[in-house]
């Protein structure tokens, strides 16, 4: 079997990479020619755990490979997946140039009975867009060809992509036909074989389960942090709240940690461009504009704690930050909580050294040198007026406090992420500020 994938982003590289590894044959394709090259080189342009070694091992055994010809590449395809991006636009509606060029490129180059699929994350309605593309293309074309759209949206975690590919929760198909079904059964037998449901629904149901499972999982954090912003007021422990809610099994215990905001490449996108889709259609969703909020407010908490503590005079002040990346094991920065509060702390006047174990290339294109980036975890923290942790890596855990007291000219830490213990911090003598807990003032 041959598909394509159109697009090497996050989500393409990973779909055509691992659908690669099931013995499908799968050529991979995008307008960037670097990208391309270094492709076939085996030089991977994200950071994603296992996903080097799967693209050069499939590279190797001709299961996959890279072009930026998509005439030439999906001669022969059963399956087209589109995996471009859907960025926002300023009214937060998603932008599907990206796609609808695509799928132009597809009707001009088709020559058989394909099945095209929108892995992109697209509103409701944009497989009619999709289709319609097609068809005027062929229509020019002068001739009358057999194909079929379907929307197949992804749910991959960042840092855990290829698991969650090759183990799914689910897996999500919207069809209009019995022949795509059959496709897309085929090409996805593999991932179900040990008891991991393929669902098939129809179009407009599909698209919509995307954004539904991210605003969820976006309203969970956001309900947390309002949660844990309240604890604070009321001398409450959100971590023992956390516990207490998530033993029911009603609520379950995933996504019910407070932290700094949400970031990342989907929730943000999504979010706004599911409450402009209900704007649209005159329909108020006043849930997901209050999760936004939250979100907006949280990401500057722990500004304002440092702010507070140093009753409002920061200029000159040296931070040293640990974390950049929205989240542990991925260089993403897209809506990062770190890009706000940093630019808050400039705006004030601070000094800024970063540390990241994987971010720093991309912090880097993006910031630029208004702050100083630490080749080691330590370096930023000599004479730094305190620590301020925005991501939990695992490196991040366990520090060497001793060391870490000795290069901070305070003993004080700002925590994001609450992955000290409050106690042990007091123990310690630090002077340590988290999200809904009990500060501790040394």
């Amino acid at each position: 079997m041959k598909v394509a994938v159109v697009g090497t982003g996050y989500v393409g590289l990973v779909t055509g990479t691992c659908l690669s590894q099931t013995g499908v044959s799968v050529v991979c394709i995008d307008i960037n020619q670097q990208k391309i090259d270094n492709l076939k080189k085996g030089i991977i342009p994200i950071f994603e755990p296992g996903l080097d070694d799967l693209v050069i091992q499939n590279t190797k055994e001709g299961r996959l490979s890279f072009s930026t010809n998509l005439s030439e590449s999906i001669q022969g395809c059963e399956a087209v997946f589109i995996a471009v991006g859907t960025p926002s636009d300023e009214d937060g509606s998603a932008d599907l140039k990206y796609v609808i060029g695509v799928a132009s490129e597809i009707g001009k180059s088709i020559s058989n009975y394909t099945v095209v699929i929108t892995k992109s994350t697209v509103p409701v309605g944009t497989s009619l867009k999709v289709k319609e593309a097609i068809e005027i293309e062929l229509q020019k074309r002068g001739i009358t060809l057999d194909f079929d759209v379907a929307s197949n949206p992804e749910f991959l975690k960042e840092g855990a992509a290829i698991e969650d590919f090759m183990k799914p929760d689910r897996i999500v198909v919207g069809t209009e036909s019995e022949r795509a079904e059959k496709v897309l059964s085929r090409i996805y037998k593999p991932f179900i074989l040990n008891g991991h449901p393929l669902i098939f629904m129809n179009i407009p149901s599909a698209e919509l389960t995307k954004y539904a499972a991210n605003a969820m999982l976006a309203t969970r954090i956001s309900f947390m942090n309002d949660i844990a912003n309240l604890c604070e007021i009321v001398g409450a422990d959100v971590n023992l709240i956390r516990k207490g809610i998530g033993t029911d099994t009603r609520i379950g215990s995933k996504f019910l940690y407070p932290g700094v905001g949400y970031g990342g490449s989907c929730f943000p996108k999504d979010v706004k461009a599911l409450i402009k889709t209900a704007k649209d259609l005159n329909y108020d969703l006043q849930v997901l504009k209050a999760v936004e909020s939250v979100n907006d407010d949280q990401k500057a908490v722990l500004f304002n704690k440092l702010q507070q503590y140093f009753k409002g005079e920061l200029k000159g002040k040296k931070i040293a930050l640990w974390g950049l990346s929205f989240k542990p094991n991925t260089d993403d920065m897209r809506e990062a909580p770190s890009l706000v509060i940093i630019k808050k702390l400039l705006d004030a006047g601070c000094e800024i050294t970063a540390f990241d174990p994987v971010a720093m290339e991309e912090a880097h294109r993006i910031i630029g040198d208004k702050i100083s980036y630490s080749e080691h975890q330590y370096e930023g923290l000599l004479n730094a007026d305190a620590l301020v942790i925005l991501t939990e890596w695992q490196v991040f855990r366990m520090p060497d406090f001793d060391k870490v007291s000795n290069l901070l000219k305070n003993k004080l830490i700002f925590d994001g992420r609450n992955i000290y213990d409050v106690e042990d911090m007091k123990e310690l003598g630090y002077t340590y500020f988290s999200i809904g807990r009990t500060s501790v003032i040394a």
